[in-house]
């Protein structure tokens, strides 16, 4: 079998031109729609990068000039821009930045961990708290979580493998006194990289069997 090569050519280091006039609005309390117009050399353009903050999350085709990002929690600021990318993986520089609120309640309770339970357990001289909750229902897997105890966050719980979807269990040791009450609670790692609300706060007290 023959082959032949194609002829070597300069590389492409020519940046595309900046995508203007992005616009966005709301789309419900959990998503926005952007528009912008066209890179000025939108023939060489392959796709657009949408960028929430500085973080890339979203990409669509270089014939396309809206998009709907999903997955945003309600009551919730954001701020986007778009980039142009050509063939080579130039990019161009970013539009002005818009922003955009959700509607809907900030509160945290949509994101909450719901049905928390603590209770105390002894096992061997020492005292242990169980407990269970049904992580929430967002866009994502949602594999860590952060324990406050009486007040204070004590430790973070990362699930490996397939995390919980269901209900969740975790066990920890809280000392051999009895009689000792604790205030727990705890909260989610979102998909997007934030904190979410704080399920209910429960108070358990060690005591003996």
């Amino acid at each position: 079998v023959r082959a032949r090569t194609p002829a070597a050519v300069a590389d492409d280091r020519s940046a595309p031109a900046r995508p203007s006039a992005l616009s966005g609005r709301p789309a419900g309390s959990r998503a926005v729609q952007l528009s912008w117009s066209a890179s000025a050399n939108a023939r060489d353009v392959v796709s657009y990068d949408i960028h929430q903050g500085d973080t890339k999350i979203h990409s669509v085709g270089g014939g396309q000039t809206v998009t709907v990002v999903t997955g945003l929690r309600p009551g919730t600021s954001y701020s986007f821009t778009v980039r142009a990318r050509d063939a080579a993986g130039n990019v161009s520089p970013a539009t002005p930045a818009v922003r955009l609120t959700t509607p809907g309640s900030g509160d945290g309770r949509a994101t909450a961990p719901t049905g928390f339970r603590a209770a105390s357990q002894r096992e061997g001289g020492a005292y242990y708290v169980d407990l269970s909750w049904v992580p929430p229902r967002v866009d994502g897997e949602v594999a860590e979580y952060q324990l406050h105890l009486d007040g204070r966050p004590v430790t973070s719980l990362v699930f490996g493998g397939r995390a919980p979807r269901d209900r969740a269990t975790y066990s920890f040791y809280v000392g051999r006194e009895a009689g000792v009450s604790h205030r727990v609670r705890i909260r989610a790692m979102l998909p997007d990289g934030t904190w979410g609300g704080f399920s209910a706060e429960r108070t358990v007290t060690t005591r003996p069997r």
